[in-house]
């Protein structure tokens, strides 16, 4: 039976301050830094034997404290990269919603497409579940491979490989920054959700999956 860690990356300064990071490249706080080693010292309990990441930093980072760990090397794969969110990255959402109401009110209730070319909840789904499985296809049956990755690519992604709808994906909560999912996969069952949001104590609230 493998299993695949899907983990979201450590705190950022534009997750504590709830603005939307999309694709920008933002880096880790010192918060995030701490986070991703406590994390790490969890999961390389697990012995992984393929690490996999985003290639945006903030996921990169939070895979190296792991890799420092295990002597792993992080393999990046752009198809775990966070949902592009168009002209709102580098805003709060809080300045989106008094810009752009009406796509705002369209994010708000889950719809799929948003408008101002932000990429589509489907499309998202697929592009980090064709991820996901490239990464636990660099293991042997029976292993173990940790995913960093984001926070609405983490859920979109995981759901899209369970077959869920998006409404039964938003009856899940965000994952918290240097949270995972555990996923295992057998021949007979396919994939399957054994935790969620698992990782280590935070105080810090749970931000928006952006």
């Amino acid at each position: 039976m493998t299993r695949l860690i899907v983990w979201r990356h450590g705190n950022t300064d534009w997750n504590a301050a709830r603005r939307v990071q999309g694709q920008t490249d933002v880096p880790l706080n010192d918060l995030g830094q701490r986070q991703a080693v406590d994390a790490a010292e969890l999961l390389a309990r697990l012995r992984p034997a393929a690490i996999v990441s985003s290639d945006l930093r903030r996921a990169a980072d939070t895979a190296s404290a792991l890799a420092a760990l295990t002597g792993l090397d992080v393999h990046t794969d752009p198809r775990l990269r966070e949902r592009y969110f168009g002209p709102w990255q580098g805003l709060t959402m809080a300045e989106v919603a008094q810009a752009r109401p009406q796509e705002h009110a369209r994010w708000k209730v889950g719809d799929d497409v948003i408008g101002d070319d932000i990429e589509t909840l489907s499309d998202l789904g697929k592009r980090v579940a064709d991820g996901l499985q490239a990464a636990a296809d660099l293991v042997p049956p029976g292993a173990t491979v940790v995913a960093a990755t984001h926070g609405a690519a983490a859920r979109q992604g995981i759901g899209h490989l369970v077959g869920w709808p998006t409404e039964q994906l938003r009856t899940l909560r965000a994952l918290q920054n240097c949270h995972w999912v555990e996923l295992t996969h057998d021949e007979a069952r396919g994939w399957q959700i054994g935790a969620y949001n698992v990782g280590p104590f935070t105080q810090q609230p749970v931000p928006p999956p952006v």
